[in-house]
């Protein structure tokens, strides 16, 4: 059986890791807590570290089954196949979301450099820095189709 990532409705993704759960797949949703601010309170929130994305585990025979749950859009593809997620970066996630915290340094990077992560789920993924602040980077990791922000 192989990792693979399904792109979701925009904001569906732990509605949509419940319902593979239930009819038998392995899931994984990697959510972190962030604090939202409303007019009149401050609450954390759990939302997904990788918006309308969800890992499922699944025979390849078997990967058509998953459309059967509302919500999933489509599988990630690369290369004109099914993006598949190794093991080792699956459990490198869920041990960086379990409290290894990545941090890293900004050195006479600009925008369009080529970045190679330091640390956590996605150390040693190169990227291109799309935007750079303060407190924070923005890189687009092309290999997985996504884009993350680091924060300092």
């Amino acid at each position: 059986m192989a990792w693979y990532a399904l792109y979701t409705n925009p904001r569906q993704e732990k509605k949509v890791a419940a319902k593979l759960q239930q009819i038998g797949f392995e899931v994984y949703c990697p959510l972190i807590i962030q604090v939202r601010q409303w007019s009149d309170r401050k609450k954390k929130v759990e939302v997904p570290l990788l918006p309308s994305y969800v890992f499922v585990k699944v025979e390849p025979k078997e990967r058509d089954k998953v459309f059967q749950v509302s919500g999933v859009v489509r599988y990630l593809y690369w290369l004109g196949k099914p993006a598949l997620i190794r093991d080792e970066e699956i459990a490198l996630m869920q041990n960086w979301l379990q409290g290894t915290v990545a941090s890293f340094e900004v050195n006479s990077i600009q925008p369009g450099d080529n970045y190679e992560i330091p640390s956590g789920p996605f150390g040693g993924k190169k990227g291109i820095v799309e935007k750079i602040s303060n407190t924070q980077i923005t890189i687009v990791l092309e290999q997985l189709g996504v884009k993350i922000t680091l924060h300092k």
